[in-house]
């Protein structure tokens, strides 16, 4: 099988290929620059995505919608006109402000998931900006796309299915994890069919990309053949010298095996998938003291100061069990012990540090 060019309205792809954005600093500039350049899409990750920035700790909110526009313009020097963008967590904290800095910085496109991104269309208003949801079933797919249609006579310029393989936050319930990975294919081809009542009804080709344990050409292939436009691929990137991610957190990757990636819980409830480390015995030790708690909750691992992550609706740091944005920090500031690092089923696959542009050769030959 050839692959494709991926198509996204008036933006083309060489190889169908998104890298997938990754928080906090694990796809920033360079990653999603080189991805872009080699002819896939580049995602940045907004999620923290100034930490690095002076006046990170004393103000990260503005720090972080100012870091969007910087990190944005770094990657345009690696990318070679390529494809950039961003990925918004719906969940976010003032989520419609970073969606607005993201299309203000000039992003080609916006991915967002953790939550239904229901106003995305109004947010991104008529830019040329192309927006993706990101969906785990029919059902998901069916709420967002008849939202859009009905509320902005408008439906998405792709969109993105995340399986129950990938990395991070999944849009599973812990018990459902297991009956979705058999039932992935099946759900694929309904929500692909599903979009196509919406290309029909807008005169437009909406491509579907796959993504959750994608990892070489015949994962490629295998979705192209169940009729998706292409794959997103996050963490086999982590394996290449131009990840954002500093040594320490790589090498956690290629010292990892099969039994040492396993689904944890995250301070909101959604299971997530991890390596295992010293902060994941911590959590899953204290999980069950936490829940017997009588309220007021007490933290697991006691809570810093709050960093604005998520929405406060969704997160009170008065009965989480831990802070994700300390857990994620300490991932990348050399903490990798007592550091949350998230990992897709294929993690323990990284047993180099390669490049982006042997990925993209050994996927092209």
């Amino acid at each position: 099988m050839t692959l494709t060019e991926l198509k996204i309205g008036h933006l083309t792809a060489k190889i169908p290929v998104i890298q997938g954005g990754m928080g906090i600093g694990i796809s920033l500039n360079r990653l999603a620059g080189t991805v872009a350049a080699e002819g896939g899409i580049g995602i940045l990750s907004t999620a923290q995505i100034g930490y690095t920035e002076e006046g990170f700790q004393r103000a990260s909110v503005r720090t972080n919608l100012k870091a969007i526009k910087t990190q944005l313009d770094k990657a345009r020097s690696f990318a070679k006109g390529g494809i950039l963008g961003f990925n918004v967590m719906v969940a976010s904290f003032r989520y419609e402000d970073v969606v607005k800095a993201t299309v203000e910085a000039g992003a080609d496109v916006i991915i967002s998931g953790a939550g239904l991104p229901m106003n995305l269309p109004e947010l991104v208003g008529n830019a040329k900006t192309k927006i993706a949801p990101i969906v785990s079933s029919v059902k998901a797919a069916k709420i967002i796309l008849r939202n859009w249609a009905k509320k902005y006579n408008r439906t998405a310029d792709f969109v993105v299915i995340e399986g129950p393989k990938a990395g991070g936050h999944l849009g599973f319930k812990a018990n459902e994890i297991d009956a979705a990975i058999l039932g992935m294919d099946d759900e694929i081809v309904k929500i692909i069919a599903h979009v196509k009542t919406y290309e029909e009804q807008f005169d437009t080709k909406i491509p579907v990309i796959f993504a959750g344990g994608v990892w070489d050409r015949a994962d490629i292939e295998y979705y192209l053949n169940l009729g998706c436009s292409g794959v997103q691929m996050a963490t086999r990137f982590i394996g290449t010298e131009e990840c954002d991610a500093p040594d320490d957190f790589k090498a956690r990757f290629l010292n990892a095996t099969k039994d040492d990636i396993h689904l944890t819980t995250s301070p909101v409830g959604l299971p997530g998938r991890a390596i295992d480390n010293k902060f994941t015995e911590t959590i899953t030790k204290g999980v069950d003291a936490y829940k017997a708690q009588p309220a007021p909750k007490t933290p697991i691992i006691p809570i810093a100061r709050c960093l604005n992550c998520l929405q406060h609706k969704l997160c009170d740091r008065k009965t989480i069990p831990y802070c994700i944005s300390e857990a994620l920090l300490n991932s990348v500031e050399h903490n990798t012990d007592m550091g949350l690092i998230f990992s897709g089923t294929n993690g323990y696959r990284i047993n180099e540090i390669t490049t982006v542009k042997a990925i993209f050769d050994e996927l092209r030959a």
